[in-house]
């Protein structure tokens, strides 16, 4: 444990504390990590500012308290304090919450260990996001065995990792992910085929994983409101086309996804929210720097994209997006260029502020076989050797070692 201190009090992680922090002109010491990274575990790029007092980290130059939570414990959810909340709120609800700022180079590393850890247990491990593992006990543990060895397996992961987990078992991911829900915090649920009715008929439609807001209104507007009444609907849901008919079968118990022991990245991109800012200048500078801190992910990743695109987040709630495909050798010059191409275009609404920009590339060249333009050739070889030769300076001294003069 970190800070033993710290157990049994409401805590609560603040994020985007650091949110824009890169567009600072003296942003310096950034590095990226892709520790135990995939398609569902962000990279992230790091600072290593300090602070002792972590809700200053969430204050503006005004000594405003800004940022929202991205999680808490569960001593602060008894004062109603909620994941996604925002910090001054959740401090009027609980005056004395501890607010913590994240630290995603630990969360990483423990994640680590604990994919580790879990493959010495259990043959098959599939690692879905950060803190959220599946795997495949079938022919390993009989049923009448399994209480006890996912009990002891959540002892031995608090002894030698230090993570208090929660483990839901059942014989579909599906369910079992919903079961571990029912066992927070710190505990087991199993879910034996002959508890499956009893355990799923209450359970609101909301929880279950793949029901989003708009799949549950429509599920309400048709008198569907807990998965037992989901489940006795069946020709209703059919009807409503593959996805429905599917999600139905997940519900049911009767569809499952094969555990996937390894997750190829397919995509990698990066985001900004901020306070509104209507200067296109001062935007376009921002862009600059969004696609340093790109494109020396791509770099370290070793692989080519070929679809790109940016999107635009206006205050008033207007959002924009522009996407292009392009099978080039990839320069750090060509990629700047091209997403302030992408940002002039996806600018719709010039009589509008900005509060959020990202941007995403994606179809690497590995995964979908493109074969890379021979067009102007010489100089996209000349330039990716620079590239490179810059990339080695940054990766040695900071990523802000080396800038574009126009964030300047």
């Amino acid at each position: 444990m970190v800070d033993p201190s710290l157990e049994g009090k409401p805590v609560a992680i603040g994020g985007s504390s650091n949110n824009s922090k890169i567009f600072d002109a003296n942003a310096k010491k950034q590095s990226v990590s892709f520790e135990n990274s995939g398609s569902f575990v962000p990279t992230f790029f790091k600072t290593y500012e300090k602070k002792d007092d972590d809700l200053s980290n969430f204050k503006d130059s005004k000594s405003r308290v800004r940022g929202i939570l991205t999680t808490s414990s569960y001593e602060a959810r008894a004062y109603g304090v909620k994941t996604a909340m925002n910090i001054k709120d959740a401090l009027g609800l609980c005056p004395n919450l501890i607010i913590k700022a994240s630290n995603m180079s630990l969360y990483q590393k423990l994640s680590h260990e604990l994919h580790e850890f879990l493959q010495t247990k259990i043959p098959l491990i599939e690692q879905a996001s950060i803190d959220e593992f599946y795997g495949d006990l079938s022919g390993w543990i009989d049923d009448a065995e399994l209480p006890q060895f996912i009990d002891n397996l959540r002892y031995e992961i608090k002894d030698v990792v230090g993570l208090p987990v929660s483990i839901g078992g059942a014989k579909t991911k599906y369910i079992a992910k919903l079961a571990t829900n029912y066992a927070k915090p710190y505990g087991c649920k199993i879910i034996l085929e002959n508890e499956f009715n009893e355990f799923i008929n209450s359970i609101p439609v909301r929880e279950f994983a793949g029901i989003g807001k708009s799949m549950a209104n429509k599920l309400s507007s048709a008198q569907i409101h807990t998965l037992g009444e989901l489940r006795d609907r069946r020709g209703t849901l059919e009807s409503w086309g593959p996805y429905a008919k599917e999600l139905y079968r997940r519900v049911n118990g009767e569809a499952d996804a094969p555990i996937k022991t390894t997750s190829r990245r397919k995509s990698i991109g990066i985001a900004r929210t901020f306070d509104p800012v209507f200067d296109r200048v001062e935007l376009r500078r921002r862009v600059h720097i969004l696609t340093r801190h790109l494109n020396f992910a791509i770099l370290k990743l070793k692989v080519i994209p070929t679809v790109f695109s940016l999107s635009i987040g206006y205050d008033m709630n207007i959002k924009s997006y522009k996407s292009i495909s392009l099978s080039e050798r990839f320069t750090e010059k060509k990629f700047n260029s091209l997403c302030i191409t992408l940002f002039n275009e996806a600018d719709t609404q010039k009589r509008l502020q900005v509060i959020r920009i990202g941007i995403n590339c994606s179809s690497f060249t590995r995964e979908s076989k493109k074969e890379l333009s021979l067009i102007n050739f010489a100089e996209d070889e000349k330039m990716e050797k620079l590239t490179q030769e810059i990339q080695t300076l940054r990766e040695k001294y900071g990523l802000d070692m080396l800038k574009w003069g126009s964030e300047l």
